[in-house]
């Protein structure tokens, strides 16, 4: 446990502790900002199509290598 010795350092350990709790408060808005627009209907939809047509691509070109229909 900290032994403060004047009213400086209480207020200075207090401005710090403000200073992290704001910060940590600003990088969860962030957090979920960025969470709700990975989330969002058109990422979502943007996203799967390219896996789909990711994989049918690579499909496509294992069939005319490998030669199967």
């Amino acid at each position: 446990m900290k032994v403060y010795t004047s009213f400086e350092e209480v207020d200075k350990d207090l401005k710090a502790l403000r200073l992290q709790k704001d910060i940590a408060r600003e990088e969860i808005k962030l957090n979920y900002h960025n969470l709700k627009d990975d989330l969002g209907f058109l990422n979502l939809v943007g996203k799967t199509t390219g896996y789909i047509l990711k994989r049918a691509l690579a499909l496509k070109v294992a069939r005319k290598l490998f030669g199967s229909k």
